[in-house]
């Protein structure tokens, strides 16, 4: 029997087949470079194999980004005031809705990479593999966009580059601190309450 619901693998990937598209014409293919992004379709082959490594990856990857992208979408909508930045574009008039009503996948999201890791197991190789997958895409991201861009934040925390030291010194930075900053802890502590074997 499986164990991820026939119905959540469809709905999912009937959801990826409007995103994508839509995605792809609006903000061009190296949108897909966000680890949001690559997280979402990840998910999909996770869902679909019911890989607990490909899971507790993502989990990995999004799950504290996602929170503060979380507490900085709805603090803007309870508060009116912008805490952070991360979610500014869905309050740009300028945006169609649909558009920005298709980026609410990352409200769902790590709920749906929690409950799939919580069904499957936390694996414990997730940290070596996904401080890899990092230690490719950042690069890949710095060298396929721009400052204005600043997919990932590789030019900068935020939304806008950073002037303080070379670009190439703060990208190594940046590929120090997502394993160790943003993987490590969130590895820890799904490993103490969900790994499995």
């Amino acid at each position: 029997m499986d164990i991820v619901p026939l119905s959540l693998k469809i709905a999912y990937t009937l959801f990826l087949g409007i995103l994508v598209p839509v995605y792809w014409i609006y903000w061009g293919p190296k949108n897909f470079l966000w680890f949001s992004d690559i997280a979402l379709l990840a998910t999909a082959t996770a869902l679909w194999l019911e890989s607990s490594l490909l899971a507790s990856m993502m989990t990995l990857a999004v799950v504290l980004p996602e929170l503060a992208w979380n507490v900085d979408f709805f603090g803007r909508l309870i508060t009116g005031r912008q805490l952070l930045g991360l979610s500014n574009y869905m309050f740009d008039q300028g945006k169609a809705l649909p558009l920005r009503a298709l980026s609410l996948f990352h409200v769902v999201l790590p709920v749906v990479l929690l409950w799939l890791v919580y069904r499957l197991g936390y694996d414990d190789r997730a940290w070596l593999f996904q401080t890899v997958v990092a230690l490719i895409v950042l690069p890949l991201t710095y060298w396929l966009t721009g400052p204005a861009d600043n997919v990932n934040w590789v030019y900068g925390p935020g939304g806008s580059a950073q002037t303080r030291m070379h670009p190439r010194a703060y990208l190594a930075l940046t590929m120090i601190l997502f394993p160790l900053v943003i993987y490590l802890p969130t590895h820890l502590l799904l490993r103490t309450l969900l790994g499995r074997g």
